[in-house]
């Protein structure tokens, strides 16, 4: 929010003096400047572990904690219901933080059977219902009352909406990723109901992912069970893109990418790639957090590629934010961010990875979710 000062000059007569003009405000850098200022004096293990997810179920809570306590930047909740406790232990994450700055805390809410925890956060159609059933005033209105559960729940940040656009009227499995996930099957209808939601999410104080980038419609299989591609670049520009191009010109803040390869742009999954990348910065103009879906997806394990090396793969590729996968408990949770956390870290000491793109990564995370001020440099 911009804070515009006006001055308004009254004469009321004849040699009237005008009321004093209000001393000017002190001027300050962008959010993202002011986060990179900040994140640069951090340790370089502070700096790692703010571009790293950790995971936890939402019935054993033990792992965020502890987390948040060794300045990890991003929580991601998995399970079907969440205790009573959940809001007050999220509540005190960021008091836990190093910097006592809020970490990105995010589940998977996007609507029917895909929503985190309705105990908490109630319960709406899936995408495809209400692409065909609602407008998209009344979809905004759907995640603007979704977002404000989630933010009472202490979650900040919503792993939604699906932009991906697929017509096909199934339930996600191992043969269609999306199916009733996708708001439907027409690329600029699609674009109107993913600008809705996430508009929604946004005026909810919710950070709205849009995924999966490039669009995984059409995809088969899922690339939770193996790889995948999605259609050709040249297609993707009138069909897959244009969801994206709208959630970017409306001003989302975050942007998941897939695990599919792109056929005519690279042969690696989206998230490793940074022919993808560089398409989402420079040709879409995205300026905000890029993040990486699962890495331990079947995508990536089954070309041999082991959840930490995947991490600094995505970082090297120019992603900010770097997810793991749905740990069975919290000492793996742990274990698996350490392992990100330790590979990110020595592929900075050996010269793989600049100290400079991770502290832009980080930095990228901090200014997503935290509203920051900086005094401008004299």
């Amino acid at each position: 929010m911009r804070l515009r000062l006006a001055v308004v000059l009254a004469v009321v007569g004849a040699g009237a003096l005008a009321p004093a003009a209000p001393a000017p405000a002190t001027p300050t850098t962008s959010n993202l400047a002011c986060a990179t200022r900040i994140v640069s004096g951090w340790s370089l293990t502070h700096v790692v572990r703010e571009t790293v997810v950790v995971s936890a179920q939402a019935t054993s809570l033990a792992s965020l904690t502890s987390a948040a306590a060794q300045g990890y930047g991003g929580f991601i909740l998995f399970g079907a219901t969440a205790p009573a406790t959940l809001p007050a232990t999220l509540g005190s994450l960021k008091g836990l933080e190093p910097d006592h700055l809020a970490p990105m805390v995010m589940s998977d809410d996007e609507g029917g059977g895909i929503i985190r925890f309705p105990n908490l956060v109630g319960q709406w159609p899936w995408p495809q219902t209400m692409g065909a059933t609602m407008t998209t005033a009344q979809i905004r209105a759907t995640a603007v009352t979704a977002g404000a559960a989630m933010a009472r729940a202490g979650l900040n940040t919503d792993l939604a909406p699906v932009a991906d656009v697929d017509g096909r009227a199934v339930f996600p499995g191992e043969s269609d990723p999306d199916g009733y996930r996708s708001f439907g099957g027409s690329p600029t209808k699609d674009a109107a109901d993913v600008v809705a939601f996430a508009s929604g999410l946004m005026a909810s104080h919710v950070v709205a992912v849009v995924k999966h980038f490039p669009g995984l419609g059409g995809t088969s299989p899922d690339t939770d069970y193996g790889p995948a591609a999605t259609k050709p670049w040249s297609v993707l520009q009138s069909t897959g893109l244009v969801p994206f191009r709208a959630a970017i010109a409306a001003g989302v803040h975050a942007v998941m990418m897939s695990n599919a390869s792109i056929p005519g742009l690279t042969t690696l999954p989206a998230g490793l790639s940074s022919a993808a990348v560089s398409a989402l910065r420079h040709q879409l103009g995205f300026h905000g957090l890029i993040m990486t879906d699962a890495l331990g997806a079947g995508a990536i394990s089954l070309r041999h590629i082991t959840i930490a090396q995947a991490a600094v793969d995505a970082l090297a590729a120019g992603v900010d934010q770097v997810l793991g996968s749905n740990p069975s408990t919290p000492a793996q949770a742990l274990a698996t961010a350490s392992g990100m956390t330790a590979a990110i870290f020595a592929a900075v000491e050996h010269g793989v990875l600049t100290r400079a793109k991770v502290v832009a990564a980080a930095a990228q995370v901090l200014a997503a979710n935290n509203t920051l001020s900086c005094p401008a440099a004299a």
